[in-house]
C-alpha cells in the first residue's frame, strides 16, 4: 500500500474533509474541557464582608491549632517519633474535650507504631452509609507544616466543634491520618491507605471523602497563582480562592460539593474534575480512597502553586491567613451538612 503525507490538502474536497477533521478535534476539546472544568453555581467574587462572630471564633480556634501543631510541637514524622506521637495526643485531646471518644487505628511504620485517630457521627436514617472527611497530621522532615497540613488538621478539629452537636441521616466520620508525606506517600504504610483498605475489606459504603490538603494562604496579587498545564487556561492567576479537586469517576462528588459550598460561603471557589494521573490531582489522601473504588475529593489552596514554603522549614504559623481560612471551613461545614443529609 502506497502512503503519501502533504501538509496541505489539494483540492476542494480535501480541504473540506481537513476541516471538518480539525472542527471536530477542536469541539472534542471543548467538550472534554467542558466537561471537566465547567461546574456548577457560580464563585463569589468582590470584597469579602467583615467577620461574623462565628467565623472570628473560628479564626481563633484555627490559629490556636496551628500555632500548637507547628509552633510548640513543630517538625512531626516517624524520624522524629516523639513530636509525631505528641501530634495525635493533641488531636485526640481536642476531641475529647469536645466530648468525642476518638479511636485509634495502629499499625507499624519503620518500626514504629502509628495511628490514624477518628471520631464517628453516626447516622440516624443510613448508619450504614458512611461519609469521611480526612486531613493528614504528619509534615514533610525539615518543615514544621503550618499550611502542610495544620491548615487541615486545624480544620478538622474545628469542623468537629462545629457539627458536633448535629445529626446526620448518614454517618459523618472525621479522620487524622499519619504517613502522608514522603517516603510513605500513597505507599501501603501512609495512613490514608491502610484506612481505605480496612474501609474496603469491612465492605463498608463509603459514599464519598474529602481530603482537607494545605487549605491556609491567599493572595489577591495578579500572578499569585499557578497551575500546571492545561489548568492556567481555565483559572484565574490570582492565588484568592479555595479549590476544589477530583479525578473523572468523582466528578458528580466535586460538583454537589462546590455546588453547595458557594450557598453559604462568601469565598471564591474554583472546581475541576480531571484525569487523576495529571499533575496535582491525586496530591493526598483523596488518591488512597480513589484505588479500592471509592469518591472521594481534596479541598486545597493548591499548595506549591501557589505557597511559597511549602515543604521547607518557613512553612510556619505566621504565614497562613486565618480569617479567610476561617471563612472556608464555616462553609465546609455547611456543605457537609448538605452532603450528608442525603
Amino acid at each position: 500500500m502506497k502512503f503519501t503525507f502533504t501538509l496541505y490538502p489539494r483540492g476542494r474536497r480535501a480541504w473540506r474533509r481537513f476541516a471538518l477533521t480539525w472542527c471536530g478535534v477542536v469541539l472534542v476539546l471543548f467538550l472534554g474541557g467542558c466537561w471537566m472544568f465547567v461546574m456548577p453555581g457560580r464563585s463569589y467574587s468582590g470584597p469579602l464582608p467583615a467577620l461574623t462572630s462565628e467565623e472570628r471564633e473560628i479564626a481563633d480556634n484555627l490559629e490556636r491549632h496551628v500555632r500548637a501543631l507547628a509552633g510548640e510541637i513543630g517538625e512531626r514524622n516517624v524520624f522524629v517519633y516523639h513530636q509525631l506521637v505528641a501530634s495525635e495526643q493533641y488531636i485526640s485531646n481536642q476531641w475529647r474535650v469536645l466530648g468525642a471518644s476518638p479511636e485509634r487505628q495502629a499499625f507499624a511504620a519503620y518500626g514504629r507504631e502509628v495511628a490514624n485517630v477518628e471520631i464517628a457521627m453516626p447516622g440516624a436514617n443510613r448508619p450504614d452509609a458512611i461519609f469521611v472527611v480526612g486531613a493528614h497530621y504528619d509534615s514533610a522532615q525539615g518543615s514544621p507544616g503550618a499550611n502542610d497540613n495544620g491548615s487541615g488538621v486545624a480544620a478538622l478539629l474545628e469542623l468537629s466543634r462545629l457539627l458536633g452537636d448535629q445529626r446526620f441521616a448518614i454517618t459523618l466520620r472525621l479522620v487524622a491520618f499519619v504517613n502522608e508525606e514522603p517516603p510513605f506517600f500513597h505507599g501501603p504504610e501512609s495512613g490514608s491507605h491502610v484506612y481505605a483498605k480496612r474501609c474496603k475489606e469491612r465492605g463498608e459504603n463509603v459514599v464519598g471523602m474529602i481530603s482537607l490538603e494545605t487549605i491556609g494562604y491567599y493572595r489577591d496579587e495578579p500572578g499569585t497563582q499557578r497551575y500546571p498545564p492545561p489548568f492556567a487556561w481555565f483559572y484565574p492567576d490570582r492565588g484568592d480562592f479555595i479549590g476544589f479537586v477530583g479525578n473523572l469517576s468523582s466528578r458528580g462528588l466535586v460538583r454537589e460539593a462546590i455546588g453547595s459550598f458557594p450557598r453559604h460561603a462568601r469565598f471564591p471557589s474554583e472546581g475541576t474534575a480531571a484525569w487523576g494521573a495529571m499533575t496535582g490531582i491525586g496530591w493526598s489522601d483523596h488518591a488512597c480512597f480513589w484505588k479500592q473504588g471509592y469518591s472521594a475529593i481534596m479541598l486545597t489552596d493548591t499548595a506549591l502553586f501557589r505557597y511559597p514554603y511549602y515543604h521547607s522549614g518557613e512553612d510556619t504559623p505566621d504565614k497562613l491567613d486565618y480569617e479567610r481560612t476561617a471563612r472556608v471551613v464555616g462553609g465546609i461545614a455547611a456543605m457537609l451538612s448538605d452532603l450528608c443529609a442525603r
